[in-house]
């Protein structure tokens, strides 16, 4: 099968090439991939050097079930799934993977297997980065970075959960993210987001620079915040020093997103009913996938990068 492969011996250190086909293990399935997504799981993984097993990134996919090992009662060949991999050792740049049953879940007809892909690991992440921060239907919610994939989904979820969500971005992702459901965007090349007012209940930074004194400040009483990726900077900072900024009323949080099926079949069920819709800005086929990665790292991205392996 063909694959994009960790070698550090070529420029950029991903290249395109036949690899053997992988078989599935007794408790796997084995999926012909027809679209993934690209996530910062991957390309902050390659630049700190934490290279998967198998040498092949990608977390989210989206394909067929070919066959399945002995003890797989939930799947069969022919099923239409979702994956998040990043917890079973990624695999998902290439044509086909072998993955472990409790890492699926069955997609819907009704929705593109370029959106499926463009789900998991990003929505699960605001998920559980709204549920980290208690969120409540009278809640008032900041969400910092609301251009990026995460970002997209944290609005679109704040906003279901009954909150009122306020934004940041950038000038070009301003309209985006009002037609998402925020109620009120700053744009933060135009305006110094931290001086505009506070009484958060929740905070979620998303890939953001700014010091956690700051968060800080603009949290209610009993407020969090939850951090959320970031510069390498703020992310030391947040595990250094958030336990210590925690002792009064307002918490400092830091998320990593951990694969769970329970919340990937709630997120789909979401997208199914048109209550989610993935932000799809870019699509690159699979050959094409060391240069996704480049603009994905870039920090530019509106919503999700999309490979379309088939």
């Amino acid at each position: 099968m063909k694959a994009i492969v960790y070698d550090k011996k070529y420029p950029g250190q991903l290249v395109y090439r036949d690899v053997n086909k992988p078989e599935p293990g007794e408790n796997e399935a084995l999926i012909k991939i027809v679209a993934a997504s690209v996530n910062a799981a991957d390309y902050r993984s390659k630049k700190m050097g934490i290279i998967p097993k198998g040498k092949i990134f990608g977390a989210d996919i989206s394909g067929r079930v070919e066959s399945v090992g002995k003890n797989v009662g939930q799947f069969k060949a022919g099923d239409e799934v979702i994956g998040e991999l990043s917890g079973c050792g990624f695999g998902g740049f290439a044509e086909y993977v072998a993955a472990p049953e409790n890492v699926l879940v069955h997609k819907p007809a009704n929705l593109l297997f370029e959106e499926a892909a463009a789900l998991p690991l990003a929505a699960l992440t605001a998920l559980q980065a709204l549920h980290k921060g208690r969120i409540q239907k009278v809640y008032r919610v900041l969400i910092v970075g609301s251009g990026g994939g995460v970002g997209t989904f944290a609005v679109q979820l704040a906003r279901y959960f009954g909150a009122e969500v306020t934004a940041v971005c950038s000038t070009k992702n301003v309209e985006q993210t009002l037609a998402l459901g925020a109620k009120r965007v700053v744009d933060y090349t135009r305006e110094d987001f931290t001086k505009t007012g506070g009484g958060y209940n929740l905070i979620v930074a998303v890939n953001g620079n700014r010091p956690l004194t700051a968060y800080q400040r603009m949290l209610a009483r009993n407020g969090i915040c939850v951090m959320v990726g970031g510069a390498l900077i703020q992310i030391f900072e947040s595990l250094l020093f958030g336990r210590l900024m925690s002792l009064g009323s307002k918490k400092m949080m830091s998320l990593a997103a951990k694969t769970n099926t329970k919340d990937l079949e709630f997120i789909v069920k979401l997208a199914a009913e048109g209550n989610l819709k993935p932000v799809i800005d870019r699509r690159y086929p699979l050959e094409k996938t060391p240069d996704a990665m480049v603009y994905a790292n870039e920090g530019h991205a509106r919503g999700k990068v999309v490979i379309d392996v088939e």
